[in-house]
């Protein structure tokens, strides 16, 4: 990691960390990005922070006021992540996107499983893929930036008794991606989401990532007590 990205210029103040800028000049534009939309949304929490990454993740301010945050799910996301739980996402392209430094958690696709289940019982892939998981679900971060129909199981299984420590869930489309987004919200499970049909894998992302970045800075700033 470049001298400049590993820069500590966060959060609520006027300090901010990339972990994936890795030149002088990828920094330099995150950065910009990021100080604007400090000044379009607010920068008094760890909400806001997450609300700037993902407004700027989809290259619309207007997106922050979407965004849903249920029983403290960044407190949840940094406990989950300094206990190494494992990351699971509903499809390859989150898994790609979520940052792999600055934390010790696995990134694993629920499409890696229960293939044979989702053409035996006809369902998605994705969907079959967190049934096959079972109950490594427990404790886990749950990354849903495409598929409604995953986050429909989730919500399922949470109902019968499995637990992720986290939920992020912003599916994107107009068959129940609106829908499962309100299902989530309305279980006692920490979860980021947002309202309306709006979302996609640059949201998730997004969402996850500046989780990691908010627990790389904890890490490296710990001695000082200096913690989001």
């Amino acid at each position: 990691m470049s001298k400049e990205s590993s820069h500590r210029e966060a959060t609520t103040g006027n300090m901010y960390t990339d972990l994936g800028a890795e030149t002088p000049e990828a920094y330099a534009i995150s950065k910009k990005s990021r100080m604007l939309a400090r000044s379009a949304i607010g920068n008094t929490s760890v909400e806001d922070r997450i609300r700037q990454r993902c407004a700027v993740a989809v290259g619309d301010f207007s997106f922050a006021p979407l965004m849903r945050f249920s029983h403290d799910p960044v407190a949840a996301a940094l406990s989950a992540l300094d206990n190494r739980a494992v990351i699971i996402t509903d499809i390859r392209m989150v898994q790609v996107g979520i940052l792999k430094k600055g934390h010790n958690s696995d990134v694993i696709c629920a499409l890696d499983f229960g293939s044979a289940l989702a053409k035996e019982c006809g369902i998605t892939r994705s969907s079959a893929g967190f049934i096959a998981l079972g109950d490594r679900i427990c404790d886990a971060i749950l990354v849903i930036g495409n598929a409604p129909s995953a986050l429909l199981t989730i919500c399922t299984m949470a109902g019968d008794g499995i637990r992720p420590a986290v939920v992020i869930g912003t599916p994107v489309g107009f068959v129940n991606a609106a829908e499962s987004k309100e299902v989530l919200r309305g279980l006692d499970i920490p979860s980021v989401s947002n309202e309306g049909t709006r979302g996609g894998t640059p949201v998730a992302v997004a969402a996850m990532n500046e989780c990691i970045t908010m627990y790389a800075e904890n890490v490296t700033h710990a001695r000082s007590g200096n913690r989001v």
